[in-house]
């Protein structure tokens, strides 16, 4: 997950001809996919946004898989975003991911006219008319914000029925909707490894319910650094991390986590058993137990944060592909 998030006051073009350079670099070590996130009105960082950075990356990234995780569905037009999808499968070869999650920043559901209690509502509806544009067939929907009366669009995704829904999910009522209505649910990066491993249990019952079976590919993402000594790794990526949860938590995200997943306490307490910090074995070590534990099939690390230099991003890079990947046991990717 590169960066698309940074400290205001840095030459933001300069930035992003470095991500361009992380792509370039993914690609020629071997990654399989590169994603970027979304939010909007966030004063911390200067933020770009992943549609837009997806299209450009595009022309960097080889054979590599590309994505968006997440789209804020609930904020967003579902024509615009069906098309805009759909788009950028295009450009990318049929190798785009299409992520999406409720949100959780009420400053977010404020400027997009997202009242209290609608957001489940209207990722439900949106879905349903991504889902039906993209197949080509007629779709309704009548709200206040979007009336359409059996409408279709020619523009069709490359990967059909159309590119997988990643579905985020954090709390368990949220990890039961990933089960029913996305095609695989991406593990949060917030979340102890023991709240993810009982929150397994829930996602597999709630996929036995629905009838539905278990996802060919099930992505988790743990936030990553490595360096070569352990006491390096947590010297150089602490400041960068704190500050990144310290802005999460003054966002509300740890009113989003299940009750007893602490993520307000001090930097020791937040980083055990939720970030993956240390040298190339300690790193592939935690890997491997997050794959045994969830039965995660591809791995999605952010190893980069606001402001981290690039230097050192990209040394952490080599080392991830280079030391980290041949001490793997699993079949993640």
């Amino acid at each position: 997950m590169l960066v698309n998030q940074h400290p205001p006051a840095d030459p933001l073009v300069d930035r992003w001809g470095e991500v361009l350079e992380q792509v370039r670099l993914a690609r020629s070590l071997g990654f399989d996919l590169v994603v970027f996130g979304q939010h909007y009105l966030v004063g911390e960082f200067a933020m770009l946004q992943p549609a837009v950075s997806v299209a450009r990356a595009a022309a960097e990234a080889g054979t590599m898989r590309l994505g968006v995780s997440i789209y804020l569905l609930p904020l967003l037009n579902p024509v615009a975003v069906a098309e805009e999808a759909a788009t950028l499968d295009v450009i990318t070869g049929g190798r785009f991911i299409f992520g999406i999650g409720l949100g959780y920043r009420e400053v977010e559901d404020r400027a997009f006219g997202v009242a209290k209690g609608e957001r489940v509502r209207r990722l439900r509806d949106h879905l349903r008319v991504i889902r039906q544009l993209w197949a080509g067939e007629p779709a309704t929907l009548d709200t206040p914000y979007c009336r359409l009366d059996g409408v279709r669009i020619g523009l069709r995704p490359v990967q059909r029925p159309g590119p997988p829904v990643w579905m985020a999910a954090n709390n368990d009522r949220a990890v039961e909707r990933a089960a029913r209505i996305g095609d695989t649910w991406v593990i949060n990066p917030h979340a102890t490894l023991g709240t993810i491993t009982r929150q397994m249990d829930i996602y597999r019952a709630a996929l036995a319910r629905a009838g539905r079976p278990f996802p060919a590919e099930l992505p988790m993402r743990r936030e990553l650094f490595v360096a070569d000594t352990s006491a390096r790794a947590l010297a150089l990526a602490r400041p960068y991390v704190e500050k990144k949860y310290e802005a999460y938590v003054a966002w509300g995200q740890h009113r989003a986590l299940p009750a007893g997943d602490d993520m307000t306490q001090a930097f020791e307490g937040l980083a055990q058993d939720r970030f993956i910090l240390g040298d190339p074995a300690r790193c592939a070590d935690e890997i491997n137990r997050c794959v045994g534990l969830t039965g995660a099939t591809t791995m999605i690390f952010r190893v980069n944060f606001p402001g981290m230099p690039h230097d050192v991003v990209t040394a952490a890079m080599r080392l991830l592909a280079e030391q980290v990947r041949p001490r793997l046991t699993s079949k993640a990717s």
